[in-house]
């Protein structure tokens, strides 16, 4: 009798590929953690003497603290969603593997791109190279998810709404990014509108997929 090509491969071959996804979770949450240690230690301290000299101190270096608030919760927005994902992978292959490397590149570009955004002078080109920046890992993370949906790198019983909810996510906050900076030269500072009504977008999109699903059952019918 001849054996049959297709096979399930060995238990202990399924294991190191669940030891290696985990492993690479790990290690995104190890970088992730010190890019947000580096965003904290890029503050800027106030110095005053007294209580108003310190308040003033403070309010001058508003944009610092501005752009470390959105910058927290942009690197909280790409874990939240690595993490949402990669609790379902069981196993990589290298293309995954490269570009969750590149994506961990971004995210330890972006303390730099924060202390850049926030400093004084040419607002258009310190704000486009941000948003840039951001909106490069967004698509980065999107051609992960489509890479292991790709591979079949996911375990059984994966909610069937991950990745259509994920990449509406992924794409608004990519969009918000790309859009601002043409805004940045047309508007200035109120480019940060486009970030700042990112997340309303997004649960906006998301409830109008909602609503539409059930329609398109019905059309089907």
């Amino acid at each position: 009798m001849t054996e049959a090509v297709d096979r399930e491969p060995p238990d202990d071959a399924l294991e190191a590929r669940a030891v290696a996804a985990e492993r690479l979770t790990f290690f995104s949450d190890a970088v992730i953690a010190i890019a947000l240690t580096l965003l904290a230690l890029e503050l800027p301290l106030p110095e005053g003497s007294t209580n108003s000299a310190l308040l003033h101190a403070a309010f001058k270096d508003r944009e610092g603290y501005l752009a470390f608030v959105i910058s927290f919760l942009v690197i909280g927005s790409h874990w939240r969603s690595h993490h949402t994902l990669f609790r379902y992978v069981t196993g990589l292959n290298r293309r995954l593997t490269n570009l969750t490397l590149y994506w961990l590149l971004i995210l330890v570009i972006t303390p730099f791109a924060t202390r850049l955004l926030s400093s004084d002078g040419a607002f258009q080109a310190r704000f486009s190279f941000y948003a840039a920046v951001q909106c490069a890992g967004c698509v980065l993370f999107v051609l992960m998810l489509r890479e292991v949906r790709r591979d079949g790198l996911l375990r059984e019983g994966t909610p069937p709404e991950l990745f259509p909810r994920t990449v509406q996510r992924i794409t608004v906050m990519a969009v918000a990014f790309l859009v601002s900076i043409p805004v940045s030269f047309a508007a200035g500072q109120y480019a940060y509108l486009c970030w700042i009504l990112a997340p309303a977008a997004g649960r906006a999109v998301h409830d109008w997929s909602l609503h539409d699903r059930p329609l398109q059952h019905r059309l089907r019918r």
